[in-house]
């Protein structure tokens, strides 16, 4: 199946919102045909464009993203919905799964994490759509895999990361416009130490959203510079 799975962003926060545009860029299979900013323009488009996939935020300016999920159930039975929301509250989480979401995935978003979702969602969508009955094992795989996907509503980061931090540092490293900058410069940002500076610098290095470079001055060590993946 070469179908690309359409992809519409809800999401109020642009620079977030750019950030989940490039990770699906990054991924086979998917395109991106908008991005809504709030409830009412997430309808429109939802009319107009017939996207295959939702990516929803919870906290939308017009309306909580669940209660776009209970419309789209009403009205679009057959798309399907993610939500990537900083939203942690158990009630949330329980109407999100009423409503048939696949995945709920806390921000920050890792790559990998996500794009380990995406990959397993366009696995389901695909067997779906290819035969119109399934075997009992196939149907067994399919439940589980929708099953893992409403387990996965924790951030996935390590003991000595938070999210907050982490925002922060992201968006000192993404604000450097391909130039890069060191673990002081950070820690000058962030009102933190440069061990601490650090530590989330090689985390997201590990995650694969920023990539190392080293600059040689014309005196002492050589200086490691933290660059953002821009594609």
């Amino acid at each position: 199946m070469n179908k690309q799975i359409r992809v519409l962003i809800v999401e109020d926060d642009l620079r977030i919102a750019e950030i989940n545009r490039r990770f699906i860029e990054k991924i086979e299979g998917f395109e991106i045909v908008g991005l809504a900013c709030d409830g009412a323009e997430a309808k429109e488009q939802i009319e107009i464009l017939e996207p295959d996939l939702l990516l929803l935020d919870v906290y939308l300016p017009d309306m909580l993203g669940v209660e776009l999920v209970r419309y789209v159930r009403i009205h679009y039975p057959e798309l399907d919905i993610m939500m990537i929301t900083a939203a942690k509250e158990v009630e949330t989480l329980r109407t999100a799964l009423r409503g048939g979401v696949f995945d709920y995935m806390i921000k920050p978003i890792v790559f990998e994490r996500f794009r380990e979702r995406m990959e397993a969602y366009r696995k389901q969508f695909i067997r779906l759509h290819q035969s119109d009955t399934l075997e009992q094992e196939e149907i067994d795989r399919l439940w589980a895999r929708g099953r893992e996907a409403g387990r996965s509503i924790t951030p996935q980061l390590p003991k000595g990361i938070d999210s907050v931090t982490l925002e922060k540092v992201k968006e000192a490293v993404a604000a450097t416009s391909g130039t890069g900058v060191t673990a002081e410069d950070v820690a000058k940002v962030i009102g933190a130490s440069r061990t601490t500076a650090r530590r989330y610098l090689e985390f997201l290095t590990e995650a694969g959203q920023v990539y190392t470079d080293l600059v040689y001055g014309t005196v002492g060590r050589p200086e490691r510079r933290y660059i953002w993946k821009s594609d």
